[in-house]
């Protein structure tokens, strides 16, 4: 039904108003400034020599870049509206064309929104993300290993890259105990952080000759890549590092040397290992990434002293701590418990498909307020 005169009155001034909220709060001018600066870095031919300097400018161009681009498409429809607007007092007639102006600029700010709640200083970065079964065995070890999978996909649809940093297989060699993947991708962690939890699955067993119902449970736990504009200080005196055989199901790939590394940092009993690669220097550095990641993490949680949240994280991998179940029998049906968002689309979610975006983007804009 189209919209009245004053429904449409009504809209402008309260889109007029979002202009300049989104504006200010999205810092627009101080983006624009700053993208004009770093196209002006980029055509320095001292740059070119640098990769490093050259990959990180490239990165921030995109993300400022992916950022304006929907606030000028806003602003645009913002502008036309305003023109149509002095039409339509000379013509009712002109009234739809406003409503199509109205209709495009809400679906900007609907955009504008979800950019303001990525707007955490780690949100845009690549992203540590951890699974871990629990307890049940071969069953959560299946469930761990689907995880994987789901995530993988999901990550690769967006045109993101995975590469595997620890595994720890089940006792048959099928299935996963835990593992780590890093994650690379604008907004990696913006997006994942909204998994942090247990998942429960229920379904009719697979290894269960008499077909019975199973329910499994595997926690995943987020962390953002921390780059060296972010101080973490460590000092070595901290550190327990161990080396170690990296597990695998042997062949002529399995390594035969020492390379895998396990790092703990004592005074945070925290804990990273990595066994991807060949080379125990390489492992390492990976390892150290992991363990800023992990300690810039447990410092955030400490000053925002988000106490409730970070309890969450901790909760038994068990009943009634799952922030999010996935039914395959008797019945279809995904559900995250936090706002109770649900699709019967079991398959496409745990696929990695574009539903799995929503359950994200629902948690993180009701999370926020927004919603």
């Amino acid at each position: 039904m189209p919209l009245t005169m004053r429904e449409i009155d009504q809209a402008v001034k309260e889109l007029t108003e979002k202009r300049e909220t989104l504006k200010s709060s999205l810092d627009i001018d101080r983006k624009r400034h700053r993208l004009a600066e770093v196209e002006r870095q980029l055509l320095d031919p001292a740059v070119w020599n640098n990769t490093d300097k050259m990959a990180d400018l490239n990165r921030e161009k995109r993300l400022l870049q992916s950022g304006l681009t929907i606030f000028n498409v806003f602003d645009t429809a913002m502008d036309e509206l305003a023109v149509t607007m002095e039409f339509v007092k000379e013509d009712a007639g002109m009234a739809a064309e406003a409503e199509a102006h109205i209709v495009t600029a809400q679906q900007q700010v609907q955009k504008l929104e979800f950019q303001k709640m990525l707007g955490g200083k780690t949100d845009a970065n690549n992203a540590f993300l951890s699974i871990n079964a629990g307890a049940g065995g071969r069953e959560s070890q299946d469930w761990a290993t689907m995880l994987l999978r789901m995530y993988v996909r999901w990550a690769e649809r967006r045109g993101m890259q995975v590469e595997e940093m620890d595994r720890a297989t089940g006792d048959d060699a099928t299935g996963i105990k835990s593992v780590t993947i890093f994650i690379t991708g604008d907004y990696a962690y913006g997006y994942l952080k909204a998994e942090i939890g247990v998942h429960r699955l229920v379904r009719i067993s697979p290894f269960d000759a008499n077909k019975r119902r199973h329910t499994s449970f595997a926690s995943v736990f987020v962390t953002p890549e921390i780059d060296d504009s972010i101080e973490i200080a460590i000092d070595e005196k901290d550190l327990k590092i161990d080396t170690y055989r990296a597990g695998g199901a042997g062949g002529q790939h399995v390594n035969k040397t020492d390379s895998a590394v396990r790092i703990t940092h004592l005074p945070t009993n925290t804990v990273v290992q990595c066994q991807n690669e060949r080379s125990q220097h390489k492992n390492k550095a990976a390892a150290m990434k992991m363990l800023r990641s992990k300690l810039y993490e447990l410092e955030m949680e400490k000053k925002a002293a988000e106490s409730a949240e970070l309890e969450k994280t901790k909760m038994g991998i068990n009943f009634g701590s799952q922030i999010r179940s996935y039914v395959v029998h008797p019945y279809k049906m995904v559900k995250d418990h936090r706002f109770d968002f649900e699709t019967g689309n079991a398959e496409a979610v745990l696929d990695g498909a574009e539903i799995l975006d929503r359950f994200m983007e629902d948690f993180l804009l009701r999370s926020s307020g927004s919603k």
